[in-house]
């Protein structure tokens, strides 16, 4: 059978070294899979089947220095992997059979029990005996906090394939950001990284295990070799399976372009998360170690991790150029690669300069301060009506008066510029519903909020003050106590700490324990989201399309203002349910579109008059190599692709999770009314930015081309909109 389109060249900068244990492993793994019951009268493989794959080759190349008992044990995991989702396809996926698939996936975390000691169910099938078997050889080596991290991937490994099955079930095809974030659970290699851990002997520490350079690195992995493995798994899964999550499909669908075209695309985005490993590794790992104290046998085991990955990497793709199981036959190695020769694929010169290299320079090389023109915006689809708070006009007054008191209207801003900004307006938007002081409170906070994402640029980005922004976030943090929250007011001293001071001292003060480290968490999570800013602002580094898009949700404060709708709703819902994945998907659904919209309005003030690198369509522009017109059509279509998600999963998913948590018509109404303020959160942002002068191009006047340190903020979703609400609920 032709293949669909060739396989463009891939960049692989490292050499792929194998494993000499790689015979030994084979025969364990064969036998252990034939006492496991995987092979003969299993109905999913046969012998030739396991040889022809060859999974200890891979694994000997994922895992070039590991000894013979571990290169054995790791081999059988990805026997088991595989074997899993080729049974789970044979009896559920060809089937359709949604009840079957969920009754058999709950069973299945009953086999990795936290404690070693824990008992087991007697294994009903091959995939239960081997996980059981996997599970009791692998944990005694590993600490607890490496139990929990690798049973909740391998959990989600397995209970996210009932995304694949829905989208099968509805002929549906995922829009690109969903399929990135889905992919990495369904697709395993989070869970390959934890064995990363394992068989390098480099156990990550628990204390950096959850931060962001290290998540960075386990996403940027993930989602390398999982476009990599689309590339080679296309014609099997999309042309045979009938498969929809493949990233060539999704790109394939989203640009209305050729297999050919997506596949490229799918490459130029594989490259740019390596590039992106690559820039994290070098860049942010080494300043985290010192920040947390990491003694030299944490920070080589860091390195060693890191190590390991870049490892799978090269190693993956050498396994994927030579098993039965893909596309490639046809691969086009190229006059400049030894064919036959371990390794060889990282000496092709085109992968190292040739779209790796091209990309890499147009993410480093941006102009600022270009003129663009009038921002271009799309006839946005959003279905939601808008209601305003009729208390509007007095939480303005308010909430100028209080800046002015605090000192935020001394130096970047004056009265008349952020009486212009209207923050108020925003929050009758976000929060209809709000009493006078829950909207004044509101107001404030979208002031504090933006006010410091404005401030940090102006002063710590333009001069590249990396330490300094360091310090004055340490201080921040510092204003926002658990235990007493009135003891903020005596820490602060600059105007950014005495109004965060009196924020949260007035917000906290009725809240519970629970829901005031929530909130001081997403703040934090706020506060070095910019530091994040002024990393690539130092870098001058257009970021990577999924890590800006990620971190966005943070930088524009979505994350901690969804955080306090959840907490309004949290006496009458589960907290367990804020935590599934149809929720996340609903919040990330709707932060991305409300991002985008700022982007949009924004383009002309950050990228001709800011010089800015953060922004979505700047983004897409340089990933693509493309002109801003189509860029901004592009954004529209992921804009109106997020939307449909939303409203998918409002429609199909919401339902199944009322079942599932077993709600009564108290706790519905309570996430009906949840869904709601989501939809107030995007038609209240909508209408801010239609409203508001300050994007328009007249109103930024003589400001452009010509940046002043008195300038408009760079974002309004910054700052938590729905804080005056918890006063009530928490009091």
């Amino acid at each position: 059978m032709a293949q669909p389109f060739v396989l463009p060249d891939f960049y692989v900068p490292y050499p792929a070294r194998l494993n000499p244990r790689l015979e030994e492993a084979r025969r364990h793994t064969r036998e252990w899979a034939r006492e496991m019951g995987m092979l003969e009268g299993s109905g999913i493989w046969e012998s030739s089947d396991l040889e022809a794959h060859d999974y200890a080759l891979l694994c000997s190349y994922t895992h070039p220095d590991c000894d013979a008992e571990a290169l054995s044990l790791v081999t059988d995991w990805y026997v088991w992997v595989f074997f899993f989702d080729d049974h789970f396809l044979e009896v559920f996926k060809r089937t359709h059979d949604r009840p079957g698939s969920k009754a058999y996936l709950d069973r299945l975390p009953l086999f990795m029990p936290r404690d070693p000691a824990a008992g087991m169910p007697e294994p009903a099938n091959p995939v239960e005996a081997g996980l059981a078997d996997l599970w009791r050889r692998t944990v005694p080596a590993m600490s607890e906090s490496w139990r929990e991290r690798f049973a909740e991937a391998t959990e989600a490994l397995l209970h996210e394939s009932l995304w694949e099955l829905d989208n099968i079930n509805e002929g549906r095809i995922a829009n690109p950001v969903e399929y990135i974030e889905m992919r990495r659970k369904v697709g395993g290699a989070p869970w390959s990284a934890g064995l990363v851990e394992y068989a390098a002997g480099a156990e990550v520490p628990a204390q950096v295990a959850h931060t962001r350079p290290l998540r960075v690195l386990r996403d940027a992995f993930s989602d390398a070799v999982h476009l990599r493995n689309d590339l080679f798994s296309y014609q099997r899964e999309v042309e045979d399976e009938g498969e929809n999550s493949n990233g060539v499909l999704v790109l394939e669908k989203f640009l209305g372009c050729s297999a050919q075209e997506a596949a490229e695309a799918v490459n130029d985005l594989l490259t740019s998360r390596l590039q992106q490993f690559e820039n994290t590794a070098l860049t942010e790992v080494p300043a985290l170690c010192l920040e947390k104290g990491l003694s030299p046998g944490e920070c080589a085991a860091v390195a060693a991790y890191a190590k390991g990955l870049q490892d799978w990497q090269s190693g993956g793709h050498e396994w994927h150029l030579r098993s039965s199981r893909y596309m490639n036959e046809e691969l086009d190695t190229g006059p400049s690669r030894l064919d036959g020769v371990l390794g060889t694929s990282a000496l092709n010169i085109r992968n190292l300069f040739g779209r790796p290299a091209a990309s890499r320079r147009r993410v480093h090389t941006h102009v600022p301060h270009q003129e663009v023109g009038p921002s271009l915006l799309p006839d946005f689809d959003l279905p939601y009506p808008l209601s305003l708070s009729t208390h509007h006009a007095e939480a303005k007054r308010l909430s100028l008066d209080w800046a002015e008191r605090f000192g935020l209207l001394d130096d970047l801003w004056d009265r008349e510029l952020c009486e212009g900004f209207d923050f108020a307006l925003c929050s009758a938007g976000l929060d209809p519903d709000a009493t006078p002081e829950e909207l004044e409170l509101s107001a404030e906070w979208l002031t504090w909020g933006t006010y410091g994402d404005d401030y940090y640029p102006a002063v710590f980005g333009r001069p590249r003050n990396l330490a300094g922004a360091k310090g004055c976030t340490d201080r921040l943090k510092a204003c926002m106590p658990l235990e007493d929250p009135a003891a903020s007011l005596a820490l602060a001293v600059s105007p950014m700490e005495r109004s965060l001071a009196d924020l949260w001292a007035r917000t906290t003060a009725p809240m519970g324990p629970g829901a005031r480290a929530q909130l001081r968490t997403a703040l934090e999570a706020m506060l070095d989201s910019w530091l994040w800013e002024l990393h690539n602002m130092a870098q001058h580094r257009v970021p990577d399309p999924v890590d800006y898009i990620e971190m966005r949700r943070t930088t524009f404060g979505s994350e901690l203002t969804m955080l306090l709708c959840k907490l309004r709703h949290s006496d009458a819902l589960p907290p367990e349910i804020y935590r599934t994945g149809t929720v996340h998907a609903l919040e990330s659904s709707v932060s991305d579109y409300g991002t985008l919209i700022n982007d949009l309005f924004s383009y002309q003030k950050e990228i001709e008059v800011e010089g800015e690198v953060h922004n979505g369509v700047l983004v897409l522009q340089k990933f693509f190599d493309c002109d801003y017109p189509t860029a901004v059509s592009m954004v529209d279509d992921l804009m109106r692709g997020r939307l449909r998600q939303y409203e998918h999963l409002k429609k199909n998913e919401v339902p199944m999770l009322y079942e599932d948590f077993g709600l009564d018509a108290e706790g519905r109404a309570a996430f009906e009314a949840y869904l709601r303020g989501l939809e107030d959160w995007l038609a209240g942002i909508l209408n801010w930015h239609r409203a508001v002068h300050r994007y328009r191009s007249e109103a930024l006047g003589a400001r452009i081309g010509t940046p002043r340190l008195r300038q408009g903020p760079t974002g309004i979703g910054t700052s938590a909109a729905r804080f005056a609400s918890l006063v009530a609920s928490h009091g």
